[in-house]
C-alpha cells in the first residue's frame, strides 16, 4: 500500500485527491463533510460509513446520472465546509468532485474508495481503501 499523505495530491478540474485517513481526519475535525457517492445497493451489500452523506453519483440499476445530485450535494456541504467523496475505488468521486467544483464547492477525491484496487485475481479489499485501512464502516 502507498504510504500516507497528510496533504492533497493536485488535481485537475476539482480541490484534489486525499487519502482515506485524510478524508478521515478532515471528517472527524468538522473541516469536511463525508459523501459517499456509491449506489444504494453497494452500500446496502458491501459496507458503509456510519454518518456519511448517502448521495449516489450514478443509480443503480443501469448506472444512470442521478439527477438529484446537484441538489443533494449543495444541501449537504454548507459553506465554509470541504466535501470529501467516496467511491468504491476513487473513480466515480473524480466525477462528482469534479461536479461538486462547477457548483462552487472545495471537493477532494477519496483516493483508494472504499474497497481498494483489484489485485491479481481481480478481488477488491485487499489493496488500499477506506475498509483495509481500519476506518469506521458497518455492514448491513
Amino acid at each position: 500500500m502507498p504510504s500516507i499523505s497528510l496533504e492533497p495530491r493536485p488535481a485537475q478540474g476539482y480541490a484534489g485527491d486525499v487519502t482515506p485517513q485524510l478524508a478521515h481526519d478532515w471528517w472527524k475535525a468538522g473541516d469536511a463533510v463525508l459523501v459517499d457517492v456509491r449506489t444504494d445497493a453497494e452500500r446496502e451489500w458491501v459496507g458503509f460509513v456510519p454518518n456519511a452523506v448517502p448521495l449516489a453519483w450514478k443509480q443503480w440499476p443501469g448506472m444512470a446520472m442521478n439527477p438529484s445530485f446537484d441538489d443533494g450535494i449543495k444541501a449537504a456541504v454548507p459553506p465554509g465546509k470541504k466535501a470529501v467523496l467516496l467511491c468504491r475505488s476513487g473513480v466515480r468521486s473524480i466525477a462528482a468532485a469534479r461536479r461538486a467544483t462547477e457548483l462552487g464547492i472545495e471537493a477532494y477525491n477519496i483516493l483508494e474508495g472504499f474497497e481498494g484496487d483489484p489485485d491479481e485475481s481481480g478481488q477488491r479489499g485487499k489493496r488500499g481503501g477506506w475498509r483495509l485501512r481500519g476506518l469506521p464502516w458497518r455492514q448491513g
